[in-house]
């Protein structure tokens, strides 16, 4: 019934195109996507039971096909047309080409099955098209001068050949102006951030001004997250465009036409420049890029097939004077990165370690790096500024950046401690100094002498002073040893002869001389 139904609603089109629109038998086979045989047989039985448009209203279906069929019984070597063979549902089939190795002749195949007396392969791909085309007409698009510039990589590659006999594949960065069509076209070594950027500001300096916006395709240089809503931008691109005072609109994802201009560029590049620099050999980029610019302003310079002037000529009346102002200086390209910044207060970039203010310990951080500066930033907000330093696993550290506690440990010499002592007195200068050099190392007592300095300042320097001749004199210089001369008040009392000890001499054993009464020349 249902496939009865859809040959009847053919036959009325039939009659509708042919009786209404005037279109010949192939525009209506095109437009149903029938053969043409079959049509022209429903417009001569139309027109021999002499039916036309629109057709009575109380016309059923029934009453439709009786009309045609008492013809066809009437004169048997015009009819039948044979069985309207059933359409594919094309919207299912678009569908399913999106689908990852889903293929026309896979879907043809699948339809055959159901359909065995259905179109065969050719056919069904001749209708496919011509249905796709009824969908989406295209829009002929019209560039504003100074508003859009499109961006693309070029799908060609050109060698380069290095001394070893290998080579390299550059690649060609073009764009286009939307309204002029001027081109610009150079080779780099790859398709890396650098490169994105670089061409960028090459396009720039080589129009003598910027487009409003931007609109490239969707590779990781420029987005890193496509969407068509909202694409996420890469930052240095997005950071460059700001630079400029321009914006970046994105094509959307497997939708060449909203770049058009640019992939018309690209071809037009190949065919016109690499295609004639094909059976040149170069060893650099540079010397490839030498041998495309004059092939540039050749096409530049070159006539329109279809329009007055060139897009050299076009752009200069056009569209120069549109273009925004460059800035004073040009963009210097930046790295972002994310980093945690470390209990040492430093973040790791480039392999070179950087300090940041120590309350960020445990914080994530954006390090922005370019060739001469690195910049550490937290929630959109500069905390720290280095020169780049290319020596790995060093460290670049400043000094407020440490806490304070930090800041005076660094302050912390031999000399400065035995200074600050000698302030004390000179009793207690004398023991610092002793304390230092009796260590293999001086930082390994300046924990005893900074504890000494504080008893100081805990309990008068008189009394360090008296304390410090008594440990001298009784070679007792600790800080545990002055501490407990302090704590037991020795330091007041007279010095008595001490008893001898049969025990090993040890820094922290009070010896004979502690509980003599002789006096040193030093206390006062």
């Amino acid at each position: 019934m249902a496939r009865k139904a859809k040959s009847m609603r053919h036959v009325k089109e039939i009659l509708r195109l042919r009786y209404q629109n005037g279109l010949s038998v192939r525009e209506i086979a095109r437009s149903c996507g029938l053969p043409t045989s079959t049509v022209g047989d429903y417009v001569r039985r139309a027109e021999k039971v002499g039916l036309s448009w629109p057709l009575p209203a109380e016309w059923t279906d029934a009453v439709l096909m009786e009309k045609l069929m008492a013809v066809a019984s009437a004169d048997p070597d015009s009819w039948p047309p044979g069985p309207v063979k059933p359409l594919p549902d094309w919207p299912g089939v678009q569908e399913q080409l999106k689908r990852k190795g889903v293929t026309l002749k896979l879907l043809w195949q699948e339809y055959r099955q159901a359909h065995p007396v259905g179109y065969g392969y050719s056919r069904f791909c001749e209708l496919y098209e011509r249905w796709v085309k009824t969908l989406d007409p295209v829009l002929r698009q019209v560039h504003a001068p100074g508003e859009k510039l499109f961006v693309d990589w070029a799908g060609q590659t050109i060698p380069i050949y290095q001394a070893d006999g290998t080579a390299s594949q550059a690649s060609l960065f073009v764009t286009t102006l939307g309204a002029s069509h001027k081109i610009y076209a150079a080779a780099f070594a790859d398709q890396a951030l650098g490169s994105w950027i670089s061409g960028h500001t090459q396009a720039f300096e080589f129009y003598g001004g910027v487009t409003r916006a931007l609109v490239p395709d969707n590779p990781k240089t420029a987005v890193t997250r496509p969407n068509r809503y909202e694409p996420v931008l890469q930052r240095t691109y997005r950071e460059m465009a700001e630079h400029y005072g321009t914006v970046i609109i994105p094509a959307r994802i497997k939708k060449p036409r909203d770049k058009a201009p640019v992939e018309t560029s690209v071809q037009i590049a190949e065919r016109q420049i690499l295609a004639v620099l094909r059976d040149r050999r170069f060893f650099s980029v540079g010397e490839l890029n030498q041998a495309i610019r004059p092939l540039l302003d050749q096409l530049n310079n070159q006539p329109f097939q279809k329009r007055e002037g060139s897009r050299n000529s076009c752009f200069e009346a056009e569209e120069k004077a549109h273009l925004l102002p460059l800035p004073a200086a040009p963009f210097v390209l930046a790295t972002w990165s994310e980093a945690s910044v470390n209990i040492d207060y430093h973040v790791v970039a480039d392999k070179h370690y950087y300090s940041v203010p120590y309350t960020l310990i445990h914080k994530k951080v954006d390090v922005r790096l370019t060739a001469a500066t690195v910049e550490i930033f937290y929630q959109g907000q500069r905390v720290a500024a280095h020169a780049r330093q290319h020596q790995p696993g060093r460290f670049s550290t400043q000094p407020e950046h440490r806490p304070k506690s930090h800041q005076k440990y660094l302050e912390w010499t031999p000399g400065r401690i035995i200074q600050w002592a000698q302030k004390l007195g000179p009793n207690c200068g004398r023991v610092v100094q002793h304390i230092m050099e009796s260590k293999p190392h001086p930082e390994q007592g300046f924990r005893s002498c900074l504890g000494i300095i504080r008893l100081g300042k805990a309990l008068g320097e008189s009394r360090l002073e008296a304390a410090c001749a008594r440990a001298w004199h009784f070679g007792t210089c600790s800080y545990l040893s002055i501490k407990s001369i302090l704590e037991n008040r020795l330091d007041q009392q007279p010095w008595e002869q001490e008893l001898a000890l049969n025990s090993p001499a040890h820094e922290n054993v009070r010896g004979s001389q502690y509980y003599t009464q002789t006096l040193d020349p030093l206390v006062p």
